[in-house]
């Protein structure tokens, strides 16, 4: 190992992960079950004792667990993961319950109570289930359970998905107030090619967005039991760093490193400020109904003068929404550079884009989104 990996494998990044208070730990479904479907026990056992000493060191753990569908699986007798909507959420229904049964039992051993928290993206896309999600996780943390999230696949539909877990233990960390998150599955760093070819090395530390270019990174899993990859993992990590929460990727394997002294996988550093709930829910969680594009003075103002967007500004106005809907801001090239709270309906904006506020009616002199409303994503 060059010095330059070493010193890697040494950042203050690392040094952040590892002595983190709060920390929310993901593991995958390929890292959970066997490839015919069905719990692995003994894999489960061995993240259970990880996590566990991690605890009694004096952290607290959040696990974002998958394999519900694939432990039902084999229960099931279907063969292979379902592709179909209803035959998923039946798999669901009878893997959730084996795995929720299996992480109580293990933790159990070691005088831990877990408490099982099932989420839809409707759960954090709505500001009002967005608080509920928030202050049921800290209650449970604070009463000393290890909260176990998962997507709540039973009742999950095509348009409320969060598509696959990394994402949603992104915004997990961000609703409990996390110092570190890690992400757990069957590849042991990020690397920089295809890591089955043999001229590809591990990229052990990712520090700003730059450092990701020219890495290629596949879009789905190997085992064909998950539905995330290494792109999913990536753009979580990019989510969570963007609000201040530094990641570390790596494999299951390896979970008691990652969770000791950090010094194992690919570890991404905190890019951005920690972000109040409102404006992490409005970058990251919110779902956009519609869209505004700016010219460059409203972006400069935006971003930049952290001002409220006002009608002048705008060119261009593009979905149905109505006041008090989440939309994206796009600059002249077409890039979206923010979100917010929009203040008008659609159908009132294209009298007014392009018009300066003393060119309006007095009830209509008001910004179109307000300065605290707004959430900068670049």
């Amino acid at each position: 190992m060059s010095s330059g990996e070493l010193a890697a494998l040494t950042s203050p990044t690392r040094n952040a992960i590892s002595a983190a208070r709060r920390v929310v730990v993901k593991i995958g479904s390929s890292s959970l079950t066997t490839a015919e479907g069905g719990l692995d026990e003994n894999r489960l056992t061995a993240l259970v004792e990880t996590v566990a000493a991690r605890m009694a060191e004096g952290s607290q753990l959040v696990l974002v667990s998958s394999g519900a569908i694939a432990a039902g699986i084999a229960p099931l007798g279907l063969g292979k993961r379902p592709r179909d909507l209803a035959t998923q959420q039946a798999a669901a229904s009878v893997g959730q319950q084996a795995l929720a049964h299996a992480y109580a039992a293990s933790f159990a051993r070691f005088r831990l109570t877990v408490g099982q928290v099932l989420l839809t993206a409707d759960d954090v896309v709505r500001r009002a289930h967005y608080r509920n999600a928030h202050r049921t996780l800290h209650r449970l943390l604070n009463l000393g359970a290890v909260p176990v999230v998962n997507e709540n696949d039973t009742v999950a539909t095509a348009e409320i998905r969060f598509g696959d877990n990394d994402r949603l233990a992104a915004l997990v960390a961000h609703l409990v107030g996390a110092d570190a998150l890690v992400l757990l599955s069957d590849v042991d760093a990020l690397y920089d090619g295809d890591p089955r070819d043999g001229a590809a090395g591990p990229v052990r530390e990712i520090s700003a967005a730059r450092d990701l270019e020219g890495i290629t990174v596949g879009a789905s899993g190997a085992s064909g039991l998950g539905t995330g990859g290494m792109a999913s993992k990536v753009q979580a990590a990019r989510v969570a760093c963007s609000a201040g929460i530094p990641v570390l990727l790596t494999s299951a394997d390896l979970a008691g490193d990652a969770l000791g002294k950090a010094d194992v996988g690919t570890v991404f550093a905190a890019t951005g400020p920690r972000l109040s709930a409102r404006r992490f829910w409005l970058a990251h969680a919110a779902g956009a109904q519609g869209r505004l594009h700016l010219d460059e003075g409203a972006v400069d103002a935006v971003l930049r003068r952290r001002r409220s967007l006002l009608s002048a500004g705008i060119t261009g106005v593009e979905g149905a929404f109505e006041g008090g809907d989440v939309v994206e801001l796009a600059g002249p090239s077409g890039a979206v550079v923010a979100r917010g709270v929009v203040c008008f309906d659609a159908a009132e904006l294209p009298d007014l884009i392009g018009r300066s506020s003393h060119e309006l009616p007095f009830e209509q002199r008001r910004e179109v989104v307000h300065a605290d409303d707004l959430a900068p994503l670049t």
